[in-house]
């Protein structure tokens, strides 16, 4: 008999069009963010922006996947609510790569990772994917007024056209049409020319009290979620697209942990991976580490030679068109839902964590522990969802 020839290896590192436009699949997220925090604290943007890139760059050629690093979520809220000063986000920082380093080490994280069913995964993931459809909805596409909507609707019928196409990616014009946007009816040469000039980061040396403390106030509430959507999630979704790549949970917390304790030194805001990013990536044409690659060099030329300005040129690109990206980011995502969708128990149960973590303050805590626990009352048969 013939022998069945074997797909070509996927490469880990590739730059085409289709990783160029792959690479903004999780820009909606990460920029308004990254703005929120250098506005509302003291952090030298500089380092921010710069640490930001290089853990691109880290990411992108440890993995040699598409697999992104974001601003904490819950942390970065809290940071801006509240405005917090640099030297609790560095502790902060310090504290929960700390703290995943531990439950690296100990194995724990795998014993949590056997512990969450699937189903309660997936609500996690519909969660996410509900809150970002919110914010794009609700913030994003309404900021420009009428002019907004309309260039959202055409990025919208854009990406609906050619999402998905290799020979003409979609995130690509999007991209295009709003940089176009932008410096047509935004753009000030005279702030963009005070923003140039040359900047590195600076070294810092959390203390032991602003590590306790922003252990307190910054890395408790953020470890439900991150569990959920940066570990647990972000495997789910890497088995769904990159099945032939075993990335365990374990490695993906020992590279959160490793780049939370080297970025407060040098002034970088805290940060994780996230199935969102992922899904978002994957979705615009990213299928290797190139795309996080060059999305990381993005913030590497602003960090470098933008910083100082760095809120009022990126203010340039219109949040209409990042609404649009981040909409389809949180479809890709909840559409990875169907897998669990074939019982009724299943579906409901997701539904129902998708809804917990979506609405509730600490939402993401409350639907791992209650979807968690619901999944093995169901299984005792002491609840019923159905069948």
């Amino acid at each position: 008999m013939p022998e069945t020839a074997t797909p070509p290896a996927r490469p880990r590192i590739r730059f085409d069009r289709n990783e160029l436009a792959g690479a903004f699949g999780d820009l909606g997220t990460d920029l308004p963010l990254l703005i929120g925090i250098i506005a509302a604290s003291d952090v030298d943007a500089a380092g921010v922006l710069i640490m930001f890139g290089l853990m691109q760059v880290f990411s992108g050629l440890w993995y040699g996947l598409p697999m992104p690093v974001q601003p904490l979520k819950a942390f970065a809220a809290l940071v801006i609510a509240q405005k917090l000063p640099g030297r609790l986000i560095f502790g902060g920082g310090l504290a929960i790569g700390a703290g995943m380093l531990l439950l690296t080490v100990t194995g724990l994280i795998d014993a949590l990772a056997r512990l969450v069913p699937k189903p309660v995964v997936r609500g996690i993931q519909l969660g996410l994917a509900l809150q970002l459809a919110t914010l794009a909805l609700k913030e994003y596409v309404p900021a420009d007024g009428l002019g907004g909507y309309v260039l959202a609707a055409v990025a919208f019928l854009i990406t609906v056209v050619l999402l998905g196409n290799r020979r003409v990616p979609a995130a690509l014009l999007v991209i295009g049409l709003g940089v176009t946007y932008g410096l047509l009816f935004k753009l000030d040469l005279g702030t963009a020319q005070r923003a140039l000039g040359l900047h590195l980061p600076t070294p810092h040396a959390p203390t032991w009290p602003d590590v306790v403390a922003g252990a307190v106030l910054l890395a408790l509430p953020q470890i439900p979620l991150s569990l959920g959507n940066s570990i647990l999630a972000t495997r789910q979704v890497l088995h769904d697209h990159f099945p032939e790549r075993a990335i365990t949970v374990r490695q993906i917390s020992f590279t959160y942990a490793l780049m939370n304790l080297v970025n407060p030194l040098l002034g970088g805001f805290p940060v994780c991976h996230g199935s969102g990013g992922l899904a978002g990536h994957y979705a615009f044409g990213a299928r290797t580490g190139g795309s996080v690659l060059l999305y990381g060099g993005l913030f590497l030329v602003l960090g470098l030679f933008f910083s100082q300005g760095f809120q009022q040129v990126v203010q340039i690109f219109p949040l209409p068109v990042l609404g649009v990206l981040l909409l389809f980011e949180a479809l890709t995502l909840a559409a990875l839902l169907r897998d669990v969708a074939d019982t009724r128990a299943g579906l409901l149960l997701v539904l129902l964590v998708g809804l917990l973590c979506w609405g509730l303050p600490y939402g993401y805590l409350v639907g791992l522990a209650v979807g968690t626990a619901v999944y093995y009352a169901m299984r005792r048969g002491w609840v019923g969802l159905g069948k």
